[in-house]
């Protein structure tokens, strides 16, 4: 994949953004994060008037060869598939709350292990039907994982050619959330153990094996040499193309909304590979599945909301970005001391 250079943000407007903020007719720091959210739109825009543009969900949706199995997962393989249907005619918690708040969906075809109809809501980016089983090889090779990137990279750069400036992205996988589990391990140093969660609902003995077959993973492959080859050992072709479209995003100037675990484990990988790339992110919320508070603890991050939320499909990015909207919108049209002729404190 062509290296995207993701610079620091410029801090030239810090300043006069923060003058702004504090000017308008309320106490210093009374809107909370909501403050600090509108400071971090106005650098990444570079202007003192940051918008949110026809703000957009992806959501990538793909197989892995270990859910084949049956060995991590309470579902069935083919529960994606039936998934992807389910997004296409509209009845997911994703298009609901896209519904509710305007924002675009796309949904894309990483690598799903099944053939679907052409259908106007859906982008086929299929690498493969599904990854290999990485308790045996490793997930991809380093040219499809490559590839998936690239593919990530491509529906974000069409979005952003169409006007989007702010987008969120979300997932769909069974057993993604062991690859997920498997990448913050890479990335945290953290056992796998203990990163690992319930996912679509593991009881407690499916946990049990879950944990361990994950351990047999990690001492099944040598220690990858780099974040790409990590992605490639244990990510699905849904998280390598997430990491693509995180780090083309933050390219662009993009605001980009981390959904929760599996997006947080595609981000750490981008992260590892331009670590500027976090200053254009915003973390919607802390997901319920075990390891994303850590995760968000090791990035130094704080989540936006905090509703218990586990589900994926980028519906806790769907739930924040009214929120960043606001936080935007409050910069440009709320009332300054000066303009409501409110007096200022004095002291």
């Amino acid at each position: 994949m062509q290296e995207m250079k993701i610079t620091p943000l410029s801090q030239e407007l810090r300043d006069a953004l923060q003058d702004k903020i504090n000017q308008k007719t309320k106490p210093p720091g009374s809107l909370g994060r909501l403050e600090q959210i509108a400071l971090q739109a106005g650098l990444i825009q570079e202007t003192l008037r940051p918008v949110v543009n026809k703000p957009a969900i992806i959501v990538f949706a793909g197989d892995h060869g270990i859910a084949a199995e049956g060995l991590v997962n309470p579902f069935p393989q083919a529960v994606t598939a039936q998934m992807v249907y389910n997004f296409l005619q509209g009845g997911a918690a994703i298009n609901v709350f896209c519904r509710q708040h305007q924002l675009q969906l796309t949904v894309v075809d990483a690598g799903v292990n099944h053939e679907f109809p052409a259908h106007p809501l859906l982008k086929d980016r299929k690498i493969a039907c599904g990854t290999q089983n990485y308790l045996h090889a490793p997930a991809m090779s380093l040219d499809q994982c490559r590839l998936a990137m690239e593919a990530g990279a491509a529906e974000v750069k069409a979005l952003h050619d169409n006007g989007c400036n702010t987008i969120g992205f979300g997932e769909m996988g069974i057993g993604n959330t062991s690859s997920a589990a498997l990448l913050m391990s890479y990335f945290t140093r953290i056992p796998v153990a203990e990163c690992t969660g319930t996912g679509t609902g593991s009881n407690m003995q499916q946990l049990m094996q879950k944990k361990a077959v994950l351990q047999q993973v990690m001492a099944h492959h040598v220690m990858p040499h780099s974040p790409e080859q990590a992605l490639a050992t244990f990510g699905g072709f849904e998280i390598a193309m997430t990491c693509g479209a995180i780090l083309q995003a933050a390219a662009l100037k993009m605001l980009v909304v981390i959904d929760g675990f599996i997006v947080t484990s595609a981000l750490l990988a981008a992260e590892a590979m331009q670590p500027h790339v976090k200053d254009y992110c915003v973390f919607a919320h802390c997901s319920e599945e075990k390891g994303h508070k850590a995760m968000l603890q090791h990035l130094g991050v704080q989540p936006l909301l905090q509703l218990d939320m586990r589900l994926g499909e980028g519906t806790g990015a769907a739930m924040a970005i009214p929120v960043i909207q606001s936080a935007v919108l409050f910069l440009e049209h709320m009332a300054s001391f000066n303009s409501a002729q409110v007096s200022n404190r004095t002291i």
